[in-house]
């Protein structure tokens, strides 16, 4: 018994040192690292460029023959720098920004084209918008590190405006600084470090103004589209981001979107003169239908590395019009209308990590109609389908809500020009032209059939 307890012991002593021996070997456990929130809390600095376009109406009364309402356009690029501050917090929809923004911005826009009155006194319109600026408000929801915001606050800019008459040089001029307000919307999204990129639409409106000057009279309205890219660099922060690698955007989609659009369509009336011998009369000015854009996009993509390919068709209704512009002493009045249209583009974008960044552009088609009547009796009445090109930018994002919306489910905010072209018809000796060009803001949700959009580790 005693050896057999002996032999018991020694075996037990045996089996404690093998465990303390492979316990020894084995490696150490340690806990998965604690992948970092994107915070957007912190200060920030940056650039950004793109294009503005105004539909300043105009109703200028000349006191002697009548009163005429045309849209001053000014057109042109833009450039300039903005600094702000985000603060990052909780709430029932996910993680909410705040943010408080200025910025400040060189500009081009201009429109020396528009050019009425009689075949012996001909009226020319100058409008210029060299520099403004904003100081808004910001607030999105961030879904990592990409943030969609709805932004607004104070707007103002300096504005040169300019009528002058043919046979006596300038008759009214003014340089003065506007003040209003401006509300918009854009995409943010990181690009890794402490640097991010935007895409952003802001409508500004800065005020209206009334002249008097010898008879004449001169209403005017500044109301400004701004659509513009940005990089920024936030100023410390408490996490700098390296994005995962690419999300897989291979496949077939779907989606719906919707948006405002606002057109600058150069127009031009020709006439002979009513006598024989009678100088001829020719109006030169805009139509600037505008509105709101909704409708389908069908698109595929394919991906080599972070780099996206795709192809895409869209179909829009548009109540997009303008029923404001009266020439001609007040005699003719038009009503413009772009009650749909479509584009075939190609897409090209890279993806830093489950954000895609693309440039587009392609085939655009679409209706167009112009109605003129002559002292309230129609005298001319077209509709017709006109094509041209168009291009544009935008940024795709996963798109999560509630968790309403699943991974194969993305946004996109996206700005498109259209170009449909020059529309000539004559009617009665009367040649009425049209030059449709449209500006695009929209966003969208689509649906990927195939592999979900999303990193892929």
């Amino acid at each position: 018994m005693k050896s057999l307890c002996l032999t018991t012991a020694a075996l037990l002593s045996l089996t404690a040192c093998a465990q303390a021996a492979d316990m020894a070997a084995k490696a150490p456990y340690y806990k998965a690292p604690v992948v970092a929130v994107y915070d957007w809390t912190g200060f920030y600095l940056g650039v950004n460029a793109g294009i503005g376009l105004g539909r300043d109406r105009a109703i200028h009364n000349d006191g002697f023959l009548g009163t005429e309402s045309t849209y001053l356009s000014p057109q042109g690029a833009l450039g300039g720098g903005q600094v702000g501050y985000n603060w990052q917090t909780g709430s029932m929809l996910g993680p909410v920004v705040y943010g408080l923004e200025a910025d400040i911005q060189g500009a081009g826009l201009s429109d020396d084209r528009t050019n009425l009155g009689s075949p012996f006194v001909s009226t020319t319109y100058n409008q210029k918008i060299d520099w403004f600026g904003t100081v808004r408000g910001r607030i999105g929801l961030a879904t990592g590190p990409v943030l969609g915001y709805v932004t607004g606050g104070y707007a103002y800019g300096n504005v040169k405006t300019s009528i002058t008459f043919d046979n006596s040089g300038t008759v009214f001029s003014t340089n003065k600084i506007q003040n209003g307000w401006v509300v918009g919307s854009g995409v943010e999204a990181a690009l890794g470090g402490n640097w991010t990129g935007k895409i952003e639409y802001l409508y500004l409106n800065m005020g209206n103004n009334s002249y008097a000057f010898g008879p004449q009279t001169l209403n005017t309205e500044v109301r400004e589209n701004i659509f513009r890219v940005g990089l920024n660099y936030r100023v410390g922060g408490s996490a700098v981001y390296t994005p995962v690698v690419a999300a897989d955007w291979t496949g077939w989609y779907l989606g719906g979107n919707v948006g405002s659009g606002t057109g600058r369509d150069r127009s031009g009336i020709f006439k002979p003169g009513d006598l024989p011998g009678d100088p001829a009369t020719s109006l030169i000015f805009n139509l600037a239908p505008d509105g709101i854009n909704g409708g389908l996009q069908l698109g595929y993509n394919w991906q080599a590395a972070n780099w996206v390919y795709g192809l895409e068709a869209d179909i829009q209704a548009s109540s997009q019009r303008d029923n404001k512009t009266v020439i001609d002493f007040g005699s003719l009045a038009h009503d413009a209308k772009l009650p749909w249209f479509g584009t075939v583009r190609g897409r090209l974008g890279y993806s830093v990590g489950s954000t895609l960044f693309y440039a587009t552009g392609g085939y655009a088609y679409g209706g167009v109609k112009t109605k003129i009547s002559e002292d309230g009796v129609q005298a001319f009445n077209v509709s017709t389908t006109k094509s041209g090109w168009t291009a544009g930018a935008g940024i795709e994002t996963p798109f999560r809500l509630l968790g309403l919306f699943g991974p194969n489910w993305t946004s996109k905010t996206e700005y498109l020009y259209v170009d449909l072209g020059t529309a000539s018809n004559t009617v009665n000796t009367v040649t009425v032209t049209t030059a449709v060009t449209e500006h695009i803001f929209r966003t969208g949700l689509n649906y990927h059939f195939n592999s979900p959009v999303v990193a892929k580790y």
